[in-house]
């Protein structure tokens, strides 16, 4: 059978390659692509139905990117042994393309819409993320799907101060800044990433760099679609319209929603103001069908879409009342929870977060068990946003796809501050429970992490804060509006959802989501000195409540001690089949964990109490001290042989106390000298070359009295 394989390469200007290949795997998809750079392939592949579901007026678009696990030569863990649920970092990953690919589709385009993305081989060095996107819109690019795109996403890093596109990920440890950065021919559309403490003309750069390579990729999907002759895309028709009757809706209820929108109501109260108008002209239509209700219910929202956006064009004023730079109102308190190791509730207007941190040894350590990254990770952070905290009613099923994003943008914010490992023994936990949202409740997850970390004790190198910024602009994109801390309703009816956290010196990570094209880099840079403000406002009424972490944990944390060993006691640490190490967590009620490093056995003790922790620390000690000559010990009798017995001065450390060094007196035989367990003093006299230990009891007892006239010499021999 033959194919008809097309295939595009992409030069990324180092001598490094992309290459497109379409026309050989799941050709029964509407689209679909292999995506390969180095040994790393992707498979993408697009399907969306003919006809759109009745009652839809919205993209039902679901973007799934998942990892092989025999793209690394592994076998899945866990008792089924298969690919099961997507991990969080494909999770992630997904978000990352779905985000950059859902704007591009035409606002009337309501049809279900599957793009599936699989890490299908693995090199090492190379990662697929940066991948995806380009993989997921070639596949769109291929097919007769209406899409305008192309689109890509890039991963740019600033590494020993030069910017490079899709580095290596031995590479990204060297790394400054970091930015999977999305985008069309023409406009940026998504970034999201974290960075060193940088200033806001950096992440301005990095951007411009990274689109400069975007450019190159959409240009090959262009040349992609001709060739493979899906230029024409297909015909739809998934939106009715009854002009005379949005006419009508506008005239009817524009000025009564403008009023409203400009009265500062209180959530809920505006809320339930909009909907009254809404219901009460649709109870003047009298007896009409579901298609025109759903219509009017449509068109109404494009009456509040656009009567609020005018508000603030027009008068530069908002929903609740601010003008477009001013912050809401920030309370925060510390140590609200007597029982957490630190605890912080963190409010800006209606937006409140509950954060906890649990101090952990290194047995709490998050285990990633993912195809192509795996290991263990030390700072975990968690955020849960259940139904109640916006006043609704929502089955909890855990942590969704929206959970997982804004947790992850937390964790990378916090993150950046925490103490190096070296100064940091604990596993840490932060739990952010939002119990309030109307805007922004990522970003009171890392104001109050921050609080939380430093009421812990955990010695972080500088607080951060974060805000949301939003904008508005009009069809002509010939005057704008960037607002601060936004609202719930400005991020569902603007053009900019972005998210800035820092520090007093910089940047620490972003996450940029645009429903619009041709954001000019000059409205990014205002966007970004706007977002500075707001950020060092927001850090000085955090440094009301708490400027710098506690001199210590709390006296309820645990606490852990580390220990050097050399690398030869680690077996008598651990002792055969663990015996030792669990005879001695058992006894004194800690937790031992230990790990070779750098040549040397690195021993963690972690207690909540000290006198577990001096308990464990003696035994270990003893058990790695080394023997000195001279030094003398109390040892317990372990063996009895003829000549002699055999003593255990440490632990696992047996040394000879020969019979001739019992007393002495002369010992004829070993009968009835020692019982075995019985403890005797001695002192090392000798360690010979083969390391075996030579004792001597009879030094440390009183030499007896020579007889009288013993040793003298007669006269005559002294002469």
């Amino acid at each position: 059978m033959s194919y008809n394989v097309i295939r595009k390469t992409i030069d990324l200007g180092d001598g490094r390659t992309i290459e497109i290949e379409t026309g050989k795997l799941a050709k029964q998809a509407d689209g679909s692509v292999v995506v390969k750079m180095g040994d790393t392939m992707l498979l993408a592949t697009v399907v969306s139905s003919k006809e759109a579901k009745e009652g839809v007026d919205f993209l039902p678009l679901s973007v799934d990117y998942q990892e092989k696990y025999a793209a690394t030569g592994r076998i899945p863990g866990g008792f089924l042994r298969r690919e099961a649920r997507l991990s969080d970092y494909e999770v992630l990953i997904s978000r990352l393309v779905d985000r950059a690919l859902r704007p591009m589709f035409p606002e009337d385009y309501h049809a279900d819409t599957q793009v599936m993305i699989s890490l299908i081989s693995a090199d090492k060095d190379i990662m697929p993320d940066a991948l995806a996107g380009l993989a997921a819109s070639a596949a769109l690019a291929v097919s007769d799907i209406p899409f305008n795109g192309p689109i890509s996403e890039v991963r740019v890093a600033k590494i020993d101060g030069q910017l490079v596109i899709n580095p290596t990920l031995s590479q990204l440890e060297h790394a400054t800044l970091e930015f999977i950065v999305a985008g069309s021919e023409h406009d940026i559309n998504m970034v999201e990433g974290e960075s060193k403490e940088i200033q806001e003309a950096e992440l301005v750069e990095a951007i411009k760099f990274a689109h400069t390579a975007i450019k190159l990729q959409c240009l090959a999907q262009k040349e992609l679609t001709v060739e493979v002759g899906k230029t024409e895309k297909r015909v739809y028709s998934h939106e009715n319209s009854n002009e005379e009757l949005k006419k009508a809706i506008y005239a009817a209820t524009y000025d009564q929603v403008y009023a409203i929108a400009s009265s500062a109501s209180a959530k809920d109260e505006r809320a339930a103001k909009f909907k009254e108008v809404r219901d009460n002209y649709i109870a003047t239509l009298g007896e009409i069908d579901d298609a025109t209700k759903f219509l009017a219910k449509k068109y109404y929202h494009d009456v509040e879409y656009d009567a609020i956006r005018n508000l603030v064009l027009d008068e530069g004023k908002r929903l609740d009342g601010r003008k477009t730079t001013e912050i809401r109102p920030i309370w925060s308190e510390v140590s609200y929870l007597p029982s957490a190791h630190g605890s912080a509730v963190f409010t800006r207007g209606e937006t409140q977060s509950l954060t906890t941190v649990t101090l952990g040894a290194k047995d709490d350590e998050q285990m990633i068990d993912g195809a192509f990254i795996n290991g263990y990770q030390k700072f975990i952070l968690h955020y849960n946003f259940p139904g109640f905290s916006t006043g609704e009613v929502r089955p909890n099923r855990g942590a969704g796809r929206r959970e997982i994003g804004h947790g992850n943008l937390a964790m990378r914010s916090l993150k950046r501050v925490l103490p190096a490992d070296d100064e940091n023994p604990y596993t840490i936990r932060v739990v952010s429970d939002i119990l309030e949202s109307n805007g922004s409740s990522s970003m009171a997850t890392v104001c109050a992490g921050t609080l939380a970390l430093m009421d812990a004790g955990v010695k972080i190198t500088n607080p951060v804060s974060g805000i949301a910024m939003g904008l508005i602009t009009n069809e002509m994109g010939t005057k704008y509006a960037i607002l601060s801390d936004i609202l719930g309703d400005e991020d569902h009816l603007g053009d900019m959802d972005f998210k800035v956290t820092g520090t007093k010196n910089g940047i620490v990570a972003c996450q940029m989501d645009l429903k619009i094209n041709g954001l000019s880099y000059e409205v990014l840079t205002n966007a970004l000195d706007q977002a500075k403000e707001g950020r060092l406002h927001i850090l000085g009424e955090m440094a009301k409540t708490l400027s710098a972490p506690r001199e210590d944990y709390k006296e309820f944390a645990p606490r852990i001690v580390t220990l050097k060993i050399d690398k030869e006691f680690i077996g008598a640490v651990i002792g055969p089949g663990g015996k030792i190490i669990q005879e001695m967590q058992r006894e004194t009620g800690a937790t031992i964990n230990i790990e070779e490093k750098d040549n040397q056995g690195i021993v963690q003790v972690f207690a909540d109490n000290k006198s577990a922790i001096d308990a464990a620390v003696s035994r270990i000690r003893a058990i790695a001290a080394k023997p000195d000559i001279g030094e003398i010990y109390e040892g317990k009798v372990k063996s009895i042989m003829p000549f002699g017995a055999f003593v255990e001065i440490l632990p696992g450390k047996d040394g000879l106390l020969h019979i001739s060094e019992i007393d002495h007196r002369r010992i004829e035989t070993m009968d009835g000298v020692f019982e075995v367990g019985e403890m005797v003093k001695v002192k090392l006299i000798d360690v010979d070359k083969q390391g075996k230990l030579k004792l001597s009891r009879k030094v440390l007892l009183p030499k007896p009295p020579k007889p009288e006239g013993q040793g003298q010499k007669a006269p005559e021999q002294n002469q």
